[in-house]
């Protein structure tokens, strides 16, 4: 029996991306499943991300808008999402990414196993590595698979059953968020590594600083609230995948070095904004680099 699906797409001004997404996602072939919608929340967008999503509204019945005068934050857009969605397995993707063919259908193949609750999609960055930045980017994901590989971490692109109509909605991190919710229900995670997303990361120090201290703050606040360590957060599991990535390239060495020392840096800087702060960054500051896609 084929899973009913419903999608799930929340926009804050992505008019350089949102059609290629919706394109991408509308040429999906489906085996295992039938879509039944996609929804694009857009959050207080200021650019053409509206009108994009219009028109495709307007040449398929499957697309719908739902349009937040302001921005509330990711969880509230989700929240939104979920109150409209009918489906009983649910796509949430990050609406700066494009699946590749297939990966929507591989992605909820697994829940053919009822034991299953959620699957994630493996994150393929399109940056550059001819720069420290673009480098730092594609290590990041690349030892974010790894570790997923063993303990599922699961972002941008992730599919879950229905049984869940609303997450906190003060979570800066939605996916770990939901990832606490469906073990704690008793369900099971699953990785689903051929199911490829390609996905862009900052350009800019800064943009990089802003992204990854928001994420460490927010993985605290679900550690504190929800009781969950992401397993992308664990010294031993990052060690045991970053050693190998060392070779005899000095200029490698060094930028594999500078990387550690700056997700140091933020997790050191997201620590502060949480536990001296007490600042949870569920509205967050916009890396726009990442909105750059080539």
């Amino acid at each position: 029996m084929k899973q009913q699906v419903s999608m799930g797409i929340m926009a804050y001004n992505e008019e350089a991306i949102i059609g290629s997404l919706l394109e991408a996602v509308l040429k999906q072939e489906w085996h295992h499943g039938e879509l039944l919608e996609i929804v694009v929340v857009a959050s207080g967008c200021t650019d053409g991300t509206e009108k994009i999503v219009r028109s495709y509204e307007r040449a398929d019945e499957r697309v719908r808008l739902l349009a937040q005068a302001e921005r509330e934050g990711k969880a509230s857009a989700i929240n939104l999402f979920l109150k409209h969605a009918s489906g009983d397995i649910v796509i949430l993707e990050s609406a700066d990414t494009v699946p590749d063919e297939g990966t929507l259908d591989k992605l909820i193949a697994p829940f053919q196993n009822p034991r299953v609750g959620m699957t994630g999609a493996h994150p393929v960055p399109v940056d550059t590595t001819e720069n420290f930045i673009g480098f730092m980017v594609r290590l990041l994901w690349r030892l974010h698979h790894k570790i997923a590989l063993h303990k599922p971490k699961l972002g941008e692109l992730i599919a879950f059953r229905h049984v869940i109509h609303r997450i906190p909605p003060d979570t800066a991190v939605d996916e770990a968020s939901l990832e606490a919710i469906m073990q704690e229900l008793g369900y099971e995670l699953r990785y689903v590594p051929e199911a490829i997303v390609r996905n862009k990361g900052p350009e800019t120090l800064k943009d990089m600083i802003t992204q990854r201290r928001r994420i460490a703050a927010g993985h605290l606040y679900v550690k504190k609230t929800q009781h969950l360590t992401v397993s992308t957060s664990k010294p031993f599991s990052i060690v045991k995948v970053l050693l190998p990535e060392f070779s005899r390239e000095m200029k490698k060495n060094m930028w594999i070095a500078g990387a550690i020392l700056l997700e140091a840096f933020c997790r050191a800087l997201g620590a502060y904004d949480f536990y001296l702060k007490k600042k949870n960054p569920y509205i967050w500051d916009i890396a726009d680099s990442t909105k750059r896609w080539k």
